[in-house]
């Protein structure tokens, strides 16, 4: 019988959540969604992009992974292994300061979410084009892999992300 991996159960577990805040709740839209194979390298990814109800300007997404090692780890039920998912969130959103910006930014989601991630922001902009502010990328990458365990703090991860997103909208 199949039973599927850790990676199909989050994946679900997931996009259950988050289509509910989009159809029942309305709180957001999902704007994009990406279920990846890579054959080049046996990874999955699996990408959902949404932005709260109204609110265009911000961006939230939600990014889970497995690489070729814990797939066929959990697979071949390799024991002792420390098998997951890794789990990403990215904002984007257009800053016009950076110098003060950024550091607001850091320090705002710093206050939001536990000490277990690393946050990085990415400037960038169009070259030729008239600048009317730099685009910022920001990604928080979770240290410590993800598994089933982690399913019943799906709820409180998207209400920090949601939190998140009301909050990078003032800034």
């Amino acid at each position: 019988m199949y039973d599927p991996t850790i990676f199909e159960n989050l994946k679900v577990a997931f996009e259950n959540h988050i289509y509910d805040l989009d159809n029942i709740d309305e709180k957001i839209t999902i704007i994009n969604r990406v279920d990846r194979m890579d054959f080049a390298i046996l990874s999955r990814e699996f990408a959902i992009r949404f932005t709260l109800v109204n609110q265009p300007d911000v961006t939230a997404e939600i990014v889970l992974q497995a690489s070729v090692k814990e797939l066929a780890g959990e697979i071949l039920e390799v024991p002792g292994e420390n098998l997951g998912s890794t789990l990403s969130v990215r904002f984007i959103k257009t800053v016009q300061n950076p110098a003060i910006e950024c550091q607001q930014i850091e320090n705002t989601l710093n206050t939001i979410w536990e000490t277990d991630i690393h946050l990085t922001q990415t400037l960038s902009f169009v070259h030729g084009q008239q600048a009317s502010g730099y685009l910022n990328s920001i990604v928080m990458t979770f240290n410590s892999k993800i598994n089933e365990k982690h399913m019943t703090d799906i709820a409180d991860l998207l209400t920090h992300v949601l939190k998140s997103l009301e909050v990078l909208k003032n800034i």
